[in-house]
């Protein structure tokens, strides 16, 4: 099958890098000529793990091509994808400009039965939206339908989550729009379901709206926990084991960033305001998030004696681990408040310090974890990079003037960290260090035995 991808982003690359492995030939369209050049020379735009060997496999079978030229890809397809970015506006809405500038040129291009696809995260209507303009601009009277298609993978894993979805929907009006696109998924062999197009586009938008609650639930269950005593980490996974609730998303921490959370949860907000039924409960989602950060600073800050003089290092850069995306970074916040605080940043992180240094230029970009400690009254952890979980504790406690370590995604374990001669401050574990600085409650300690018996241990942990 021929396929035209609009877009060549995380979403628009990934679909043509993937559907070409299938089998199709996929022509990727983007209206920037130095996204094409470097596409055309191998170099990728975005750090997504397997990706470049991918793309330099089709492109070199001949599958996949990357053109500036739209016209000619969409007339040469029978199913064209929408993969373009939808940023969000100041009022939270979702930027539709360049949704109907790819409506646009299809219209002006088509010259037989095409399957337009939505699978840009787009608000409810906007299948009808496309359709109207395809239909007020297109030059001859040429069928087409409009199909929403939307996105689930994740940053970081998105070449799997293409290949091996949980669910694949299909939000079509008639039976052969749905027929086609079922065709061109066969061969992955997972669920498809079909639904109406305003279906799908609700979809996704509370799929991802879901996902953003636990997170901010957790959040809220954590700063229950440092007053009180309680280690969030194990409250998540008694929850987690909680069939009805699962384990995925529980994870307290500096809360959601990205692309993706943050802006789809707020689109969302402004949809079902707009449609006369407003949600509180999405409005404390958003309201919990933008705090948290702001929470865990005032902390630290705290700790510090404050951040005039103070030098800090920031253990990574990108909102979450394997990407190099900045979008809604927390490390933006992290960092913005320190350097306004009068700090001096050292930083690290594995992929992203080259897009970190135009969105945070006045930090010091270091070339490992322990280059970031040097000098360093405290540490934080922003990103969860598995490299972080097995530093070396000693040697990086030797680089530091300090012993704090705030622990923004909860990824040591306390008793480890305070055994390396560092004070420990988790989201929802409490304070871990030196008893003479608090007097933190007694808790117990469990062990299970191999009849499955719990044997309890009286033993202060300085948790409170």
């Amino acid at each position: 099958m021929n396929i035209c991808v609009i877009g060549t982003g995380y979403v628009g690359l990934v679909t043509g890098a993937v559907l070409s492995d299938l089998g199709n030939n996929v022509f990727c369209v983007d209206n920037v000529e130095s996204k094409i050049a470097m596409l055309r020379r191998g170099e990728m735009p975005i750090y997504e793990p397997g990706l470049d060997e991918l793309v330099a496999r089709n492109v070199r079978d001949g599958r996949l091509c990357f053109t500036g030229d739209l016209g000619q890809s969409v007339s040469r397809s029978s199913v064209v994808f929408i993969c373009v970015g939808t940023p969000p506006l100041p009022s939270g809405e979702p930027d539709m400009t360049f949704i109907k500038e790819a409506a646009l040129g299809i219209a002006r291009s088509m010259n037989n039965y095409k399957v337009i696809v939505n699978k840009s995260t787009v608000p409810v209507g906007t299948g009808e939206l496309v359709r109207e303009i395809i239909l007020s601009a297109r030059r001859s009277d040429v069928d087409f339908d409009v199909v929403s298609n939307p996105e689930f993978l994740r940053e970081g894993s998105a070449i799997q989550d293409t290949r091996n979805p949980d669910r694949i929907i299909i939000g079509a009006s008639n039976k052969k729009a749905a027929e086609r696109l079922s065709e061109l998924y066969a061969p992955l062999d997972k669920p498809i379901q079909i639904t109406d197009v305003v279906s799908a586009e609700v979809i996704k938008y509370a799929s991802n709206a879901f996902l953003a609650t636990k997170i901010s639930f957790m959040n809220a269950i954590a700063e229950l926990c440092d007053a009180t005593g309680a280690d969030v980490t194990e409250v998540a996974d008694g929850m987690g084991r909680d069939i009805r609730i699962g384990a995925a998303f529980l994870h307290a921490g500096l809360g959601f960033g990205g692309s993706c959370f943050p802006k789809d949860t707020r689109a969302l907000i402004q949809t079902a305001e707009q449609f006369g039924c407003p949600s509180d409960l999405l409005s404390s989602v958003v309201e919990i998030n933008d705090t948290q950060t702001e929470r865990f600073m005032n902390r630290l800050e705290l700790s510090l004696n404050g951040f005039q003089d103070k030098t800090v290092g920031v253990l990574g850069l990108a909102f979450k681990p394997n990407t190099d995306d900045m979008r809604d970074a927390k490390s933006i916040e992290v960092v913005n408040r320190l350097i306004s605080g009068g700090a001096q940043v050292r930083a690290y992180d594995p992929v992203a310090s080259l897009k970190a240094c135009e969105v945070l230029p006045e930090i010091k970009i270091c070339e490992s974890a322990y280059a970031a400690a040097r000098g360093a009254h405290a540490i934080v952890v922003v990103t969860e990079w598995s490299e972080f979980i097995h530093l070396d504790l000693a040697r990086i406690r030797a680089e530091m003037v300090g012993d704090l370590i705030f622990d923004g995604r909860n990824i040591f374990e306390p008793k480890d960290v305070v055994n390396h001669g560092f004070r420990y401050y988790g989201v929802g574990r409490g304070y871990h260090g030196r008893l003479s600085d608090l007097s933190p409650p007694v808790a117990p300690e469990k062990t299970v035995r191999p009849s499955g018996q719990i044997n309890y241990v009286i033993e202060p942990i300085g948790r409170g």
